[in-house]
């Protein structure tokens, strides 16, 4: 293996339909009876050697574009959606070594619940399981749970940090050794290495201890996308690896640098922070089809912007419908405002300038690679080389069983050859195996 490895892991947009229209379709995916396209997928990713797969999710039906929730349900835009927390204990089963990390809301979940799922699931994966840390990013959500609105940013990242503390005291309050075993002193379990915790907050309290064993790797896995300023200090400071949302190897570098000072002054050692960088890529057998395919995708985008324009609504809470995709972004720009996803918007205005919402739109945030397995796989090194680390988080927005082949049997040796990735687990959990390198 090279001397600079990098990780690779899967942002799974969602237990949801992923495509039921399309040529590569095929069964499961269309409806949430039927997970065997998830299944395949995990398989997949563990014979490809990723580290995670991790389950997005959101709760609530959207009508964020043109007010109503017309755009969503005709185009299956994130919805019908299920619980990550189900399809992840089913993905722990049908695996061995990958790791599995749902997303869960710190505005949707009591803390003592959510430490308690997690808990629980890593002790079905035997070790191998997480916790996609979000804040929430939608008022239909907070409506779902008796909320108005859901509270501004910046205090939702000041609740989360309390949150986060709080359920890491939970996974805590069993030491490693507490269960023993004895069977000459007919003893299970120490009570002494056991404890209440007494938690209280600002907004939370627990008296603890968890009624779950520690995890077999320790603690389970922490993720989070921290994009805004609140949001980097967030992930420096809790995550054990954070999903880079930038497009550039530029802005990739300066994101690491940032993420990694800041987890200094939160007095982590920044080898502790890995970051995974979202990317897309399209693979074809050469360059030209790969090409050809890409340009296929894109134009049909274009052609049917009401998908992509509700997407946009979905993850900022604005409603594209009533903005002129003939204009100048920056002539619209003051009614860009946003309560959610700020770190999406700010990429998307930085990202169309004086461009129309037309010329930008199908653009993503993210890099978009495309090429044979051995050009992406040379494009991939180049960016890292740059980077410093640590690794990418792959992303399709229309999964099949086609698509992710092309890049755990197609990609994935490209880069086993050429000694970036690894070729085998070194360990049963995750956390060891995200910090083999």
């Amino acid at each position: 293996m090279s001397a600079n490895p990098f990780h690779l892991a899967w942002f799974l947009n969602g237990f949801k339909v992923q495509t039921w229209n399309s040529t590569w379709a095929g069964p499961g995916g269309r409806h949430l009876n039927a997970p065997a396209l998830y299944i395949d997928l995990a398989r997949s990713l563990e014979r490809a050697g990723f580290d995670y797969i991790l389950l997005e999710d959101s709760s609530f039906v959207p009508d964020g574009y043109g007010g109503t929730s017309e755009a969503y349900l005709k185009n299956a835009v994130m919805v019908p959606k299920g619980d990550p927390a189900v399809l992840a204990s089913l993905l722990t089963q049908a695996t061995s070594r990958l790791g599995i990390v749902p997303t869960l809301s710190t505005s949707e979940y009591p803390p003592y619940l959510l430490a308690r799922l997690v808990a629980t699931l890593d002790q079905v994966s035997n070790g191998r399981s997480g916790w996609n840390v979000v804040t929430g990013s939608s008022d239909r959500a907070a409506q779902n749970y008796g909320l108005d609105t859901l509270p501004l940013h910046a205090e939702r990242y000041a609740r989360a940090d309390e949150f986060a503390d709080l359920v890491t005291q939970l996974w805590e309050s069993w030491e490693q050794d507490a269960i023993v075993e004895n069977v000459a002193t007919n003893t299970y379990a120490d009570y002494k290495k056991v404890n209440p915790i007494d938690f209280v907050g600002k907004w939370y309290s627990s008296r603890g201890p968890l009624n779950v064993p520690r995890s077999p790797q320790g603690l389970p896995v922490k993720v989070q996308a921290g994009g805004s300023p609140a949001g980097r200090n967030f992930a420096s400071k809790w995550a054990d690896t954070i999903i880079g949302y930038v497009r550039t190897p530029e802005q990739m570098k300066e994101y690491r640098d940032d993420v990694r000072a800041r987890a200094i002054e939160h007095g982590r050692n920044p080898d502790d922070v890995k970051v995974l960088f979202l990317v897309s890529v399209t693979i074809g057998a050469t360059d030209d089809e790969a090409q050809r395919e890409f340009d296929a995708g894109r134009a049909a985008s274009m052609a049917n912007p009401e998908s992509e324009l509700a997407m946009m609504g979905f993850t900022t809470n604005i409603d594209f419908s009533r903005l002129d995709l003939d204009r100048p972004v920056a002539e619209q720009s003051a009614d860009l405002k946003t309560n959610g996803h700020k770190s999406v918007l700010d990429a998307f205005l930085a990202r169309a300038g004086s461009r129309t919402i037309r010329e930008v739109l199908v653009e993503k945030a993210t890099p978009e690679l495309v090429g044979s397995p051995d050009s992406v796989a040379a494009q991939l090194d180049e960016i890292m080389q740059h980077v410093g680390g640590d690794g990418f988080l792959f992303n399709q927005d229309a999964l099949t069983r086609h698509s992710f082949s092309t890049i755990t049997d197609g990609l994935v040796p490209a880069l086993q050859r050429r000694g970036l990735v690894r070729r085998e687990y070194s360990s049963a959990y995750l956390r060891q195996n995200l910090f083999e390198f």
